[in-house]
């Protein structure tokens, strides 16, 4: 039965990695993708699987949620959405507010919903969903104008805290759990708690990661792994709200400078994959078509009231006294408010934590959520068109963390050597390429900038500037000389070999080859080679 379950198991995880690539390649959103299939393996789907634990879910889900969180703070590049940080604010808090009051009012007296159930579904719906917007973005490449970009990627990314209280405060004042001081307090200490936890474990963070020396490769992503979790748990046990602390403490562990960073870029976009493929397979699951089917008529309704008028009376209310966004850019920020995994999770944390609601939230949000991602997520690159939002000389990837990995610009260093063509000379007599930069050199424990008549002496390191270079029909390969090798002891220009040997690493020790370098047993030679060899 194990075996049974782990092949199951396997094959979700490899169909879930075809969809997604299927999903970038035709703009929907990877979200719509694995609630389908789970929708497919729910009880009543196509190949069912027996799961109904909605308590379970809402604790699984909560979690993913954070490293979702985190990873929206660790992959925002502070330097693109500084110049909108105030507006985003205010989008991803007030409008938040405005949205959710809004769909309450409309819930309240057009569908005649109670006043509990209808601010409670509003603050359930109050967020938008940061997995569509930036998978969209990245597909398409959209470049927008006017900091349309970095402007939906904080939002996005930071709304969920917000709709996140207001949604346990409702609650709490609906099972008569709290007063009216006690609100007050639970609304400081939220957001107190939540800003300071999330500053003060991130910078304790960035303090011992600066000054431990992690040995084993792999554990420093590990490490950010750990912060991001006790940035959640720590606040949250105090009355703090975790969500806001942990994308507070991505935002500023994203934006410090560590070795290697682009691997932990690389980690946590992978985790947070994971987590989305987690939460929305297993909210498609819990999904029941008949269910759904009674659903999708108030959703359907609900669903268009934000679409035209709760999101857009948010978004122009707050953007429109700034006088610097054309009604075409208000416009399109409201489209892109799209709903999605973090909204059915708070439905579903209404479900179970009060059992008494006369509306069916769960399937209610989830019609709601696959009607906003799949209808609003694939017009959205038309709507950009029509509004004449695109702007075709921006990238969308200067606003992400990971865009100056991107870049094709590396780093390399040369020791200078006795004797050699460079020793002695001035740096306004070398001839270099003109893609080619010298950057620095490193002369013992000094660090000079290089100028025309500083000169070069035997035993600086100079740092290099060059254009990189990847290619998948080009590999690396190790290969160790062993004792018998009739290598051993000859000079490598009698023995090439395929390929080409571009590093020695004899011992600790590593040895940039010449034709004249003698190669010893146990020498590990690291070669280039071509796809054909």
């Amino acid at each position: 039965m194990t075996t049974l379950f782990l092949i199951v198991i396997a094959a979700v995880i490899l169909v879930c990695v075809w969809l997604n690539n299927l999903s970038l390649r035709i703009g929907i959103p990877t979200l719509l993708v694995f609630m389908l299939l789970g929708i497919l393996f729910s009880s009543t789907g196509l190949w069912p699987i027996d799961f109904d634990d909605q308590e379970f879910a809402e604790q699984v889900c909560s979690v993913a949620l954070l490293f979702i969180m985190f990873y929206g703070g660790f992959g925002t590049r502070w330097k693109a959405v500084r110049p909108v940080l105030r507006e985003a604010g205010l989008l991803a808090s007030l409008g938040v507010v405005l949205t959710a009051g809004a769909i309450g009012l409309f819930l309240h007296f057009v569908l005649g919903w109670q006043w509990s159930e209808s601010m409670l579904f509003g603050a359930v719906m109050g967020s938008t969903d940061a997995a569509s917007v930036f998978s969209i973005l990245r597909s398409k490449r959209l470049g927008l104008k006017n900091y349309t970009a970095p402007m939906l990627e904080v939002e996005s990314g930071s709304n969920d805290p917000a709709a996140y209280m207001m949604t346990g405060i409702l609650l709490a004042v609906m099972n008569g759990s709290t007063s009216g001081g006690s609100i007050t307090w639970l609304i400081v200490a939220q957001i107190l708690f939540g800003t300071l936890g999330g500053m003060i474990i991130a910078q304790l963070a960035t303090l011992w990661f600066r000054n431990m020396k992690i040995q084993t490769q792999g554990f420093d992503s590990l490490f950010i792994l750990g912060t991001a979790i006790a940035a959640y748990a720590v606040p949250t046990l105090i009355g703090g709200n975790g969500y806001l602390s942990v994308y507070i403490a991505g935002i500023i562990l994203g934006n410090e400078e560590f070795q290697d960073k682009k691997s932990l870029v690389n980690f946590f976009d992978g985790v947070t994959s994971l987590m989305q493929v987690l939460i929305f397979f297993m909210l498609g699951l819990l999904a029941r078509p008949a269910l759904l089917a009674k659903a999708i008529l108030p959703a359907l309704v609900i669903y268009c009231f934000i679409l035209l008028i709760a999101r857009p009376a948010a978004v122009f209310a707050i953007l429109t006294p700034f006088r610097k966004y054309p009604v075409k850019q208000q416009a399109f920020i409201s489209f892109v408010g799209l709903r999605g995994a973090s909204s059915i999770v708070f439905a579903i944390m209404a479900t179970v934590y009060y059992g008494n609601l006369q509306h069916d939230f769960f399937n209610i949000t989830f019609c709601l959520v696959l009607l906003s991602i799949s209808l609003q997520g694939a017009l959205i690159p038309w709507v950009a068109r029509k509004l004449d939002i695109i702007d075709r000389h921006a990238d969308v990837m200067k606003t992400f963390n990971d865009y100056s990995d991107n870049t094709p610009m590396r780093f390399g260093r040369i020791t200078i050597e006795a004797g050699g063509p460079w020793a002695g000379k001035h740096v306004n007599e070398l001839v270099l390429p003109g893609s080619m930069l010298l950057t620095m050199i490193i002369r013992g424990e000094e660090r000079l900038l290089p100028r025309g008549e500083t000169i070069l002496l035997p035993g600086d390191d100079v740092i290099i500037m060059a254009r990189g270079f990847e290619d998948k029909k080009t590999y690396l390969q190790e290969k160790m000389v062993k004792v018998d090798s009739r290598r051993v002891g000859q000079p490598l220009s009698r023995y090439p070999g395929k390929g080409l040997i571009m590093m020695i690493r004899r011992g600790n020790e590593i040895i940039i080859p010449e034709g004249d370098t003698i190669l010893a047993a146990g020498d590990k030679l690291v070669i280039l080679k071509l796809e054909k060899d």
